[in-house]
């Protein structure tokens, strides 16, 4: 499943694609255990909280959002909201599900933990992965917003840095509905220099509960090596779009620069995705996604 070839291509451009990494029955399936996730939706018992897709931390620091890490929760488009309700029908208005869909869902719980994941993880080199932030990502036709330029480790920071992201396509994902597009090599030349951090009133008196970003020392994870990245330094990098069909994998370095653009199209672009960490390496209380105390992050 996961190659040498595969490996060195993840190495030197901090991604790869992994063709048929779910059979077509297996896309189908989850497809049809989503619409129902989706169908399950009650705007009525939602506060309807919308995940903005540009930075705006009052929004990603509702206490629905911080509360999410083990939970199925529902975030909406932002478009799909005007004067607290919802302007289009209920399903067609999620954002996407998340953040506890690897301990809650036993589809995706079975997905996650399955032996090519292991597999994978096991040939990166993790010594005691651990998963965590795993989501439905839906991108609505019409109204599914751009994700700016950034990097997973901003978000789910270990110190050293650690995180890997795997981005599963339910769809075919292409420019026209908004696919992923990477900086290719830039995990070798952009370290981590900033942190999306969960505030609090001990931490900070003056704050409410939520999240803000605060600049750190830039640092690199250990892999790849320093020889490699000061190689790549002096590059010209452009990101380029990842068009892949439904069922492949994408996995990203967590130093990767990646974004995606709006979906303009009449399709929509659905998509799995989740993050391993390195269990040994620390994940401090300053990382906006927690779990309860007594709920270890979960290994993988």
């Amino acid at each position: 499943m996961f190659s040498d070839t595969h490996k060195e291509s993840f190495s030197r451009d901090g991604f790869v694609v992994v063709e048929e990494f779910l059979t077509n029955g297996q896309v189908q399936e989850i497809r049809q255990h989503i619409q129902q996730l989706l169908d399950d939706f009650d705007p009525q018992k939602h506060p309807l909280t919308t995940f903005p897709t540009t930075t705006d931390n009052k929004l990603l620091g509702s206490q629905y959002f911080l509360d999410s890490a083990t939970r199925i929760s529902y975030f909406l488009e932002p478009d799909s909201v005007s004067q607290a309700k919802l302007t289009v029908e209920p399903a067609r208005a999620i954002n996407k599900i998340g953040h506890g869909l690897h301990i809650q869902d036993p589809v995706f719980k079975q997905l996650t933990h399955g032996p090519d994941v292991q597999e994978i993880a096991d040939k990166l080199g993790f010594k005691d992965p651990r998963v965590l932030q795993s989501m439905v990502i839906c991108k609505q036709p019409r109204i599914g917003g751009p994700v700016p330029m950034h990097q997973d480790s901003t978000f789910l920071f270990t110190n050293p840095p650690s995180a890997c992201g795997f981005w599963i396509a339910l769809e075919d994902c292409l420019v026209t509905n908004g696919c992923l597009h990477v900086v290719p090599k830039s995990h070798r030349s952009h370290p981590i220099s900033r942190r999306m951090v969960r505030c609090s009133a001990e931490r900070q008196p003056a704050a409410e509960e939520g999240v803000d970003f605060i600049d750190i020392e830039p640092v690199f994870s250990l892999y790849p090596l320093q020889g490699e990245k000061e190689e790549q330094q002096q590059q010209q990098q452009e990101s380029c779009p990842v068009e892949v069909k439904a069922g492949s994998l994408v996995l990203l370095h967590g130093q990767l620069l990646h974004m995606s653009p709006p979906n303009l199209s009449d399709k929509s672009r659905w998509i799995y995705t989740f993050h391993i960490i390195e269990g040994m390496h620390t994940y401090d209380s300053l990382n906006w996604l927690q779990m309860p105390a007594d709920f270890p992050l979960t290994k993988l």
